[in-house]
C-alpha cells in the first residue's frame, strides 16, 4: 500500500534527467504545458527557425557528465560534439556556439585549461566557432566540479525538411555504427571497473556524414542521435511521435564483444546504453545502399548497418526480432540505466 505521506512524486528525481519515460513526462507536464506550445519544439533537440536567406536551426544543451575525463573523451569535447550533433540532426551546417562554465570553487586551473583546449580542438574539427560565453563560480561543495551549458546556431541550405512527421511506411532504418560504448566507458571509469578490455567512448561529430548524405541527395526523412536512453528510447520516441510501428532486426544491431560482455556482467541492456557518436536515419529503401556507402566513407570508427524498417503507420510500437523470428516489444525505461553520462 502506498504511504499517503510519500511526496517522492512531487519532487524532481535523478531519473527525470535520464532520457526515459519520466523525463518525457516532466517535459510534457511542466515545460510544454507552461511555455508557449506553438513555439516550443518538444520532439527534437533543436528548433528550426525562419530566415531570410536560409533556415536557421537553434539548440541549447547542458553537460553534467561524471567523471569529467573518461576514455575517449571529456566534458569539453562532449559539449562541443553534443551541440554540433543536435544541429546536424535537423540537417543544419554548424556555424556558431556559446559556452557557459559553472565552476566549483577549488577546481584545478590546469584541468580547466585542458577542457578548454579540448573544446577548441573539437570545435575546429567540427567546423563550428565558439563566439561568446560566460563563467560563474559557485561555493565549494555546490557545483560537482564543473558544469557546461552551450547554445548552437546552424544554417540549412537545402530543401529537405527533416523530422518525425516525415517518417513513411516501408522506410528503411540505418544505424550508423555499433552501440553502447559511451555509457559503458563512462561507467567503467566512474566505478573504476577492472575490465579485461578497455572501452572508449564513441564521442564524435556527426555533422560530416549528415552533410555528405545531403550532398549525395539522399531523401532523409528523419534523423536522431542516440544519447541518453540509447537506441531503444530514441526509436520509441520516434514511433510514438509519428504513430508508426518499427521492426528492428537484432542481427543488424552491432555491439562490440567487450561492450556486450560488460553489459552482461552489470545487468545492462545495450539497447538502452547511451551513445555520443551514433545516429539512426529513416529513408526510402531504394536509397539504402548509397547511404551506407556515404556513411562508411565519413565515419572512420564505425560500420553502418540496416537495423530495421517502418512496417506500418497507426500502431505506435517498436518490435525487436531475433534470428529465430521471436519478437519482443521495446519500451522506454522509466529513467536511465546510467545517470550523469552526458
Amino acid at each position: 500500500m502506498k504511504n499517503v505521506n510519500d511526496k517522492s512524486t512531487d519532487v524532481v528525481q535523478l531519473a527525470h534527467g535520464g532520457g526515459g519515460r519520466m523525463m518525457h513526462q516532466l517535459i510534457s507536464e511542466v515545460f510544454a504545458s507552461i511555455f508557449d506550445a506553438s513555439g516550443l519544439d518538444c520532439s527534437n533537440d533543436a528548433a528550426l527557425l525562419p530566415g531570410q536567406q536560409s533556415r536557421i536551426v537553434f539548440t541549447t544543451d547542458s553537460y553534467v557528465v561524471d567523471p569529467l575525463f573518461f576514455p575517449g573523451g571529456d566534458i569539453g569535447c562532449l559539449a562541443v560534439y553534443g551541440t554540433v550533433n543536435d544541429l546536424a540532426m535537423r540537417g543544419a551546417r554548424p556555424a556558431y556556439m556559446s559556452v557557459g562554465f559553472i565552476v566549483e570553487e577549488g577546481f584545478p586551473i590546469n584541468d580547466l585549461k585542458r577542457i578548454a583546449e579540448s573544446m577548441r580542438a573539437s570545435a575546429q574539427h567540427a567546423g563550428i566557432s565558439i563566439v561568446t560565453g560566460d563563467t560563474k563560480v559557485v561555493d565549494r561543495g555546490h557545483g560537482h566540479g564543473l558544469f557546461i551549458n552551450t547554445a548552437g546556431i546552424g544554417f540549412v541550405d537545402h530543401d529537405l525538411v527533416i523530422g518525425v512527421e516525415n517518417v513513411q511506411p516501408d522506410d528503411a532504418i540505418v544505424l550508423s555504427g555499433d552501440i553502447g560504448r559511451h555509457g559503458l566507458a563512462v561507467m567503467a571509469c566512474r566505478q573504476e571497473l577492472a575490465l579485461e578490455t578497455s572501452i572508449e567512448s564513441d564521442c564524435a561529430s556527426l555533422a560530416e556524414p549528415i552533410l555528405k548524405l545531403i550532398d549525395a541527395r539522399i531523401d532523409i526523412h528523419c534523423l536522431r542521435d542516440l544519447t541518453r536512453g540509447g537506441l531503444a528510447s530514441a526509436l520509441v520516441e520516434i514511433s510514438e511521435s509519428c504513430r508508426a510501428e518499427i521492426v528492428l532486426n537484432q542481427a543488424g544491431i552491432k555491439v562490440l564483444p567487450q561492450v556486450a560482455a560488460a553489459c552482461e556482467i552489470l545487468g545492462l541492456d545495450p539497447l538502452y546504453v547511451a551513445n555520443e557518436g551514433r545516429f539512426v536515419l529513416f529513408l526510402p529503401a531504394e536509397q539504402v545502399n548509397l547511404a551506407l556507402e556515404v556513411i562508411d566513407r565519413s565515419c572512420a570508427d564505425s560500420k553502418p548497418v540496416v537495423a530495421g524498417r517502418v512496417s506500418a503507420v497507426g500502431n505506435p510500437r517498436v518490435i525487436l526480432r531475433n534470428e529465430y523470428g521471436t519478437e519482443r516489444v521495446i519500451d522506454m525505461l522509466s529513467g536511465d540505466q546510467l545517470p550523469r553520462i552526458c
